[in-house]
């Protein structure tokens, strides 16, 4: 696999096209009842979630996987045990007869395995954060404009019920002239419950290690990166790209927000020093006449994984983890709107929230067949993406950063 590296850089370049790339777009014409053969990406633990709830789906087969690590591959076939396994992705976007592929890698990979895959005529399930930085973003943009292909990004809480209810809320007027949102993220939970050992196999032997990098620096192989990539800024971009991201783009989605005018990040590392990024985060994002904010942390979980105020000067507006959706009109008192996290999957049990990722991919499935929009679409990917961006890069200038929209580039 020692072209890996140059396969990536022709791929990605500013030249890319499909012939040189190798690929060809599939031939299949889906019908409404017709079977979808998909594979997948990146077999580790979202990964394995988002497979689980691929095979659920109604109609479809699960082809192929690839993963830099054997080991993964084989926890995939445990599960589906005809499945086709490589380390190599491209292997799986050679089949033409795969007609979608969802795709886990770790962030840093993203575009890496999401511009072939458009070009190979695939339809994406791209897991959050959908681009790493602003240049994946402006190549994975210039891959996906006049593909026709469909890509639904993985911020599923889109796809739970509470996103139509607010619609429905703040379309009706019921909070007045909206100023600000405030969202929390709080685990209380070391290096937000991220850390994990080394299996014994995690060895040169049962990785492709340059996979793994891509295009990132080069290091000696080290089982710690590999792992627990979370804790390295070039693999990934701390609980703003693994959690904030689900915030902004359901309010992206649900209020049309575009880029922010300005971002300010501030933050610390104050419980988890084998982490490079910080623990404990504020994040402020002026949307146009709204201001947008973000906290996080992971020494106390007052607030849960998924809090959010709406505020207007008619009323204000909870949310929060398990989509329960809370209502206050100013000077009055607080009644309930819903309570949705009772709502669970047909033949399933309740739980104490609403994942959505069920619903997220039956979404795209359907969507795979009739070729219309799905509920994340790649513009709200695109913009969510951006923001975080936007963030991280404030926390490292340690000042307020803007977006240039002819550049797509941070200043």
């Amino acid at each position: 696999m020692s072209d890996r590296r140059t396969f990536i850089k022709q791929t990605l370049g500013g030249s890319a096209s499909l012939v040189s790339s190798g690929f060809s777009p599939s031939s299949r014409v889906l019908g409404a009842n017709d079977r979808i053969r998909f594979g997948l990406i990146g077999g580790g633990d979202r990964g394995q979630e988002i497979f689980h709830a691929a095979i659920r789906c109604p109609n479809v087969e699960a082809v192929a996987v690839a993963d830099v690590y054997t080991r993964r591959l084989d926890e995939v076939k445990a599960i589906v045990p005809s499945i086709q396994t490589f380390q190599d992705f491209r292997k799986v976007l050679d089949d033409k007869s795969i007609d979608a592929v969802l795709i886990a890698t770790p962030q840093h990979q993203h575009a890496l395995n999401f511009v072939p895959a458009i070009q190979a005529g695939k339809d994406v399930y791209q897991e959050k954060t959908m681009a790493f930085n602003p240049e994946h973003a402006r190549r994975m943009k210039k891959a996906f404009g006049g593909s026709g292909r469909v890509v639904q990004v993985g911020i599923q809480c889109i796809s739970t019920p509470g996103f139509g209810r607010i619609k429905e809320m703040v379309g009706a007027g019921k909070l007045g002239a909206i100023t600000a949102l405030h969202t929390h993220h709080y685990r209380n939970a070391p290096y937000g419950g991220w850390t994990r050992p080394i299996p014994s196999d995690c060895d040169p032997q049962h990785v492709d290690w340059k996979g793994f990098l891509g295009e990132s620096a080069p290091h000696p192989f080290d089982p710690q990166r590999f792992i627990n990539w979370r804790f390295f800024w070039e693999y990934d971009g701390s609980n703003v790209y693994e959690n904030m991201v689900h915030q902004v783009g359901f309010w992206y989605k649900l209020m049309n927000f575009k880029i922010p005018d300005t971002v300010t990040m501030t933050g610390a590392n104050l419980l988890s020093p084998k982490m490079q990024m910080p623990d404990t985060v504020d994040v402020s994002m002026l949307q146009e006449k709204i201001l947008f904010t973000w906290n996080s942390m992971f020494g106390n979980d007052f607030y849960g994984e998924g809090h959010d105020m709406l505020l207007g000067n008619r009323g204000t507006l909870t949310r929060n983890q398990g989509d329960q959706i809370r209502y206050q009109p100013q000077g009055g008192e607080s009644c309930g709107v819903d309570t949705l996290c009772a709502l669970a999957p047909e033949g399933g049990q309740a739980r104490g929230y609403f994942d959505g990722t069920d619903v997220h991919m039956q979404n795209f499935f359907d969507c795979v067949r009739n070729r219309k929009e799905p509920n994340c679409p790649f513009e709200i990917g695109y913009r969510s993406a951006i923001a975080c961006h936007m963030s991280i890069a404030s926390y490292h200038k340690k000042r307020a950063v803007r977006w240039d929209p002819k550049t797509e580039d941070i200043v």
